[in-house]
């Protein structure tokens, strides 16, 4: 399968040192700091560990060779088609220590800044087309009114950002996760990106699910690592969740002072995918102050990001970013920061006939046997004592809490009207006072 039957076409792995727009010096001291750090000596262990072509390999070694920074070792390896093996001469190890004093970064090369912007484009994803079928198959353990769909499904396709407001414990989070779920194909995350000579580690395995591997033939011409670039991870399209804990400093660079390495922030994390901020209004930041964060990228697709020098520069912000509060809109936002939430989509509570539905679904899934009298007692006594406002996380509540009586009773499963009055006394806090 070629990478571009994906829809997304591959990064073209570079063919010769000169294509790779990044400084001689730059590449050898990573060369020579990887060779330091690690213990390896032939050009194919060497290719692997910097993510380059074995030929782009070849040629940095021999510009170290007569820098007289490497040596030959002299020794043929056989069982690694009689390569020949290379180390550090002690010019070479005092370069490499000089060089991590600098940066401890070693291992893949960056990839340009600039040449990575050509690859977000390549893989945008406002790329994406989702129709009914794809965003029905990804929301199927939902049960969901027909409608929502039909405003959701021009939001996901836009690519643009999306406002979820409502009644807390409608399944915000869970329709947020299944945006995700649609969106389904692979793109190409680079493990490091270069700018002004400082590099900014990328690729986060807490962040990106990286797709598998394909088993690469020893005998075959054209080799996996020719058909893309390998400083790029092709991963599932990534996402970012954040909540209550999200502060403005985690939208800026992460300096190492240690390491002398630069982390992108979350967002920047998220190219290609979607930012899931769920639970707005409960971070230390105001809403708005998050929203006025995000005014440039959200309207103009790009993000500007600081040196530890002040110097700005900008990233692409290419990310369906998904807001998710509790709270009205109008509350929260200014008129101007909702102008630019591109979608602003309202999620309700179940009416009585999805809410029995739901009930019906989540016992099934936990070999609950419904119960008649169970459920026209909690239809009929339970919910107008609340107004009957029904919520999609109340079935599966009250039935755990059926499940934890019975196991505690040593009953078998089961639903009864009194099993449903202790469930609910568990469901809400009678508001009463605390003499402290």
């Amino acid at each position: 399968m070629s990478y571009e039957s994906t829809g997304v076409v591959a990064p073209p792995a570079p063919k010769r040192l000169n294509e790779m727009n990044l400084s001689p010096v730059m590449m050898r001291d990573i060369l020579l700091k990887t060779l330091f750090r690690q213990n390896i000596e032939m050009v194919s262990e060497i290719a692997k560990a910097v993510c380059l072509p074995m030929p782009v390999t070849q040629e940095l070694v021999d510009m170290a060779r007569e820098q007289r920074l490497l040596e030959a070792t002299g020794t043929l390896h056989a069982n690694s088609g009689n390569e020949m093996g290379y180390q550090l001469t002690d010019q070479g190890k005092a370069r490499a220590l000089d060089a991590l004093s600098q940066s401890e970064y070693y291992g893949a090369m960056p990839v340009p800044l600039a040449v990575y912007q050509e690859q977000v484009k390549r893989q945008s994803i406002r790329n994406i087309m989702i129709n009914r079928a794809q965003l029905n198959g990804a929301m199927g353990h939902l049960i969901l009114p027909p409608t929502l769909l039909d405003q959701l499904g021009p939001a996901v396709s836009s690519g643009r950002s999306i406002l979820m407001y409502g009644p807390p414990g409608n399944g915000k989070s869970s329709i947020s996760n299944g945006i995700r779920d649609a969106l389904g194909d692979k793109i190409f995350v680079p493990r490091a990106i270069e700018y002004a000579g400082q590099v900014i580690t990328v690729y986060d395995p807490i962040v990106h699910s990286a797709a598998e591997a394909q088993e690469e033939d020893p005998n075959s011409l054209r080799r996996a690592s020719n058909r893309f670039d390998t400083r790029y991870v092709r991963c599932e399209r990534p996402t970012v969740i954040t909540g209550g804990e999200l502060s403005l400093s985690m939208l800026n660079l992460v300096y190492n002072p240690t390491s002398r390495t630069y982390q992108a922030p979350l967002q920047l994390k998220s190219t290609g995918g979607v930012f899931i901020v769920d639970d707005l209004g409960r971070q230390e930041e105001s809403p708005q102050a998050l929203i006025n964060r995000w005014i440039v990228p959200l309207e103009e697709g790009k993000d500007i990001l600081s040196l530890q020098s002040g110097e700005k520069f900008e990233v692409p912000f290419d990310t369906l970013v998904i807001f998710s509060t509790n709270f009205h809109p109008n509350e929260i936002f200014d008129r101007a920061a909702l102008r630019r939430i591109f979608f602003k989509i309202k999620i309700d509570g179940p009416d009585q006939e999805d809410y029995i539905k739901i009930f019906a679904m989540m016992a099934r899934r936990r070999k609950m046997p419904l119960d008649e009298a169970a459920l026209v007692h909690l239809l009929k006594k339970k919910y107008p004592e609340i107004d009957n406002v029904y919520a999609n996380y109340q079935p599966i509540f009250l039935i755990d809490q059926m499940i934890a009586i019975c196991e505690f009773e040593g009953i078998p499963y089961q639903m009864s009207p009194d099993l449903i009055d202790r469930a609910w006394a568990n469901m809400f806090v009678k508001d009463e006072a605390i003499i402290h």
